[in-house]
Order: C-alpha cells, then sequence, then structure tokens
C-alpha cells in the first residue's frame, strides 16, 4: 500500500465526523471551507512533507472557530451577507481566543462574496521573545543532555536537538530513523531537506533511542519514530514533552530562543527561515532582533 500521511487522515476523518453532525443550514458553508480550503492547504503541505500533528490541531481549530462564528451570528440575528464591520469587531473583541483562527474563515467568506467586502479582523500585534537563557544555562543545559545518564533517554534527545538546532518540538516529535544518515565520518539529521551534521555524543544517543523504539511506533510506512508516543503509530504527544522537559529543568522555548538568537548572529534570516521552515518574515524579525544589541535586549528582561 502506498504511504499514508496520518495527520492528513486524522483531519479529514475528523471533518466528516465534524460536519455530518451541524445542521444543515451550517454544512452548507462549512463543508466546502473544509474541504477546498482548509484540506486543500493541507494536501499541499502534506506534499511538502511539512504537515505535522501541531498543524492539524490548528486546521480542526480553525474549523471550529468557523463553526462558532456562525453560532455567533445566529445569536445576534445576523447573517454572512448582513455582516458589518462593527459587528465583526465586537466578535474580534468578544472572542479573543478565537480572533486569529476566524480570519480564514472571513477571507474564504469574502472571496466567495458571501458577506460584503472589505471586512477585516486584524491580527493580534505580535509580540517579541521574552523567554531567554543565559549562556551558561545554555551550556550547561546542554552538557546535561550529553553527560547526565540519570536523565530519561527521550529528554536527553529531544533537549539536545532544541538547544543545537533550535527545532521546534512540533517538529522534533515527527521525526523518524529516515532523517538520520550516516556516512564514514558522520551521523547526518536531515530538517527540510537540509542535513545537519551530529555530535558523536547526540548521535550516539539517538541511535541508543532508535533501539528502544519497538515496531509498534512505527508509521503506517513501516518508519520508527524517534519520539514515538503511548498509541501505536502516533508520535510523542508536543505538550506533554514540553512538561516532561520542564519538570527535569531543561525548558524548550527559552533554550529555542536562545538557539535561534545565535544562529542568526552568524547566518542570514533566509537562510535560517530555509533551514528551519519558519516563514521568511519570522526570520527577518527575529534577525532585527539579534542585530549587534540583541544581548541587551535580554538582559532588559531579567
Amino acid at each position: 500500500m502506498p504511504p499514508r500521511d496520518e495527520n492528513l487522515a486524522l483531519l479529514t476523518n475528523w471533518v466528516a465526523r465534524t460536519v455530518a453532525d451541524l445542521p444543515a443550514r451550517y454544512a452548507h458553508l462549512i463543508r466546502p471551507f473544509a474541504e477546498w480550503h482548509i484540506i486543500r492547504d493541507a494536501r499541499r503541505r502534506s506534499a511538502r512533507g511539512r504537515y505535522t500533528y501541531a498543524a492539524h490541531k490548528g486546521d480542526c481549530s480553525n474549523v471550529l472557530a468557523a463553526i462558532d462564528f456562525l453560532n455567533w451570528l445566529d445569536s445576534q440575528h445576523l447573517s454572512l451577507r448582513r455582516l458589518q464591520q462593527p459587528q465583526l469587531d465586537t466578535w474580534a473583541t468578544d472572542r479573543p481566543t478565537l480572533r486569529s483562527r476566524s480570519i480564514p474563515f472571513l477571507r474564504w467568506s469574502i472571496a466567495r462574496r458571501l458577506c460584503p467586502p472589505g471586512l477585516v479582523i486584524e491580527h493580534p500585534a505580535s509580540q517579541l521573545p521574552g523567554h531567554f537563557q543565559a549562556d551558561d544555562d545554555a551550556r550547561n543545559g546542554l552538557l546535561r543532555c550529553f553527560n547526565d545518564t540519570t536523565l530519561p533517554l527521550d529528554v536527553r534527545v529531544a533537549a539536545a536537538l532544541v538547544r543545537l538546532y533550535a527545532l521546534p518540538l512540533t517538529r522534533i516529535v515527527e521525526l523518524t530513523e529516515d532523517h538520520i544518515s550516516r556516512d564514514q565520518k558522520h551521523t547526518y539529521l536531515a530538517v527540510n531537506q537540509h542535513p545537519f551534521v551530529l555530535p558523536p555524543k547526540l548521535a550516539r544517543l539517538i541511535d541508543d533511542q532508535l533501539r528502544h523504539s519497538a515496531p509498534q511506533h512505527s508509521t503506517t510506512a513501516g518508519r520508527r519514530y524517534l519520539l514515538p508516543g503511548q498509541s501505536p503509530g502516533r508520535p510523542r504527544n508536543t505538550l506533554g514533552l514540553a512538561d516532561t522537559l520542564r519538570r527535569h529543568g531543561l525548558p524548550a522555548r527559552a533554550a529555542r530562543n536562545t538557539a535561534m538568537m545565535d544562529a542568526l548572529v552568524d547566518l542570514p534570516p533566509m537562510i535560517i527561515a530555509d533551514l528551519l521552515g519558519i516563514h521568511p518574515k519570522t526570520a527577518e524579525r527575529w534577525a532585527t532582533l539579534a542585530g549587534e544589541n540583541w544581548s541587551d535586549y535580554v538582559s532588559s528582561l531579567t
């Protein structure tokens, strides 16, 4: 059988179940939005190998936000065609947690002339990162990953990948044995098809971790996850992994922010965006922050 993207399959199955439970007046809007906008975009990302479990959860949240928006319109005795900007502003103010998630449905509706043109939900202002580690803390954390045998093996591997390569946990949990390659001299980790040279200690830790992965922890294509989850065929949950790293004194967010800053001091933002799979504008923002005085910014936060 051809390989299947489990995260894409989760999304398509979830959409089918969710739409089937909706009233007809909602389903005739949510079904085309979900199938021809959300799922079609997910298929494109899956074809590029970039559709993660976190992306699946985000797409589900976008669909749920659209359903909640339609519910709110009903409660206000409104329809999409009668919607005006002041009413939309009220929605965005009253639903701060759904504000960003509602934008795809609004744009989709405007493009299909289901509601008046010119309506807009502004993105919340981007927040600058506020969690960093001092150089000594970052270095000591990495040394713990390499040398502290009292730490669980998966904690050592995940925390080291965060600190060395600024990888987010959402990307780390999707790594499989196919991302590891070797030649006569080095072991490599492929991220976005770019090979990173692994330090020998980390390469040995990854080898040990893969040996501990049983066959039931494989993907549908038979490849073992580097960090398998409790459910067969699923990777480790990112929220649970982040909590585990914190409990062992190896927090992911501050360490990744620090590693990102260090990388941007040495490499152009476009290269970092390509290597790590982040948006170029995000890399530009970080590069601006990582200018000659980024350490002054970090010190101002403490």
